[in-house]
């Protein structure tokens, strides 16, 4: 029985085993064509544009959910444009964020132009200016194509800055400054707003060393030249190419104005101290007044004495009758005098005698 139960289970053993075989064959074809399927049409057309790409890298780029399909096309547009970029370096920036395109057509546009950018450069910008609203992109194309930066910003509100002459005459003046980008400083260097305000300064400071307004006004262009050997353009992410002055008026005569302020701030002055000095007058007359009455006061306390005396004098015997009689004559005769006086007037008036 067991003679015959063997070679039967030996079948069947070779059976399961060939059928294990079949489907593990059947499981792995299937996994090649859903992988042909994926995968063919990127391999198929990196390979025909010259520009390979292993089925490692597709596979590898699809597990770490990275766009293998537009690293493969920057990376077919980067070697058609003669730059051997590789899937490694274009995914090592994705992974870090950056992008990808931007950084290949950036790379493109400067190789085209005859701009020394290197691909880790171009990958350093576009990091630094993520979340800016700048790319790199548009950093080399404004290296390539100059941009325009008015002066004042006109999104401030300010049309025109306005500087001093010597002479006291104000000026308005508005300029536009042509710049490109500096590559070797992007990163790092002052923005726009460094430029206008260093402009800005620039042409207030040439305003203000002008003798006179006319000046400004015939030759504007001197303006332009003395910002620009101040060097306004050093640690910014641009370059210089020109200043020209748009535009230029006279505002005002600020020095007369400030000239007529001032006189009427030391005539408030002079008002002030001369109210000081009047009420120190009121004041000292009100003094010498009380002093008057003061002093009349104690002649009026000096008169009330005098009789207390005639009736001490009477008392002791000093003073005798005939002596009150003549000094009563004597008061009368000084009181007719006065009377006379007042009413003749001040000698060599034309009284009556």
């Amino acid at each position: 029985m067991n003679s015959f139960l063997q070679p039967q289970l030996l079948a069947n053993t070779a059976d399961y085993v060939v059928f294990g075989g079949l489907l593990l064959g059947a499981l792995f074809a299937l996994i090649l064509v859903l992988i042909l399927l994926k995968f063919f049409a990127t391999w198929f057309r990196a390979r025909l544009a010259n520009a390979p790409v292993t089925w490692g890298s597709l596979i590898g780029m699809f597990f770490r959910k990275v766009p293998y399909g537009m690293i493969t096309d920057s990376r077919i547009s980067a070697v058609k444009a003669g730059l051997p970029f590789t899937t490694d370096q274009l995914e090592a920036h994705f992974l870090a964020g950056g992008d990808v395109l931007d950084v290949v057509l950036a790379c493109i546009a400067a190789d085209k132009a005859g701009i020394d950018l290197s691909y880790d450069r171009a990958c350093a910008i576009d990091l630094a200016t993520k979340d800016t609203g700048k790319t790199v992109l548009s950093a080399v194309r404004t290296s390539i194509n100059p941009m325009v930066i008015d002066c004042p910003n006109p999104t401030t509100g300010v049309s025109k800055i306005t500087a001093v002459a010597k002479d006291g005459i104000a000026v308005n003046v508005r300029g536009r400054v042509t710049v490109r980008t500096n590559l070797d400083r992007f990163v790092g260097g002052a923005t726009e707003e460094t430029i206008v305000a260093r402009v800005g300064e620039g042409i207030v400071t040439s305003v203000g060393s002008a003798a006179s307004y006319k000046a400004i006004l015939e030759n504007p262009d001197n303006i332009s030249k003395l910002v620009l050997e101040k060097g306004v353009d050093a640690s910014t992410a641009f370059e210089i190419l020109s200043i020209d002055i748009a535009d230029v008026d006279v505002a005002d005569n600020v020095g007369a104005r400030l000239q007529a302020e001032q006189a009427e701030a030391d005539k408030q002055v002079a008002q002030a101290k001369a109210e000081m000095r009047r009420a120190a007058a009121v004041a000292s007359e009100q003094e010498m007044s009380a002093r008057t009455q003061e002093m009349r006061a104690k002649v009026v306390e000096a008169e009330a004495q005098v009789p207390l005396a005639i009736s001490e004098a009477f008392r002791s015997g000093n003073l005798g009758i005939m002596d009150y009689v003549r000094y009563q004559n004597v008061q009368a005769d000084t009181q007719m005098r006065e009377s006379i006086a007042d009413d003749d007037g001040p000698a060599g008036s034309g009284g009556k005698i």
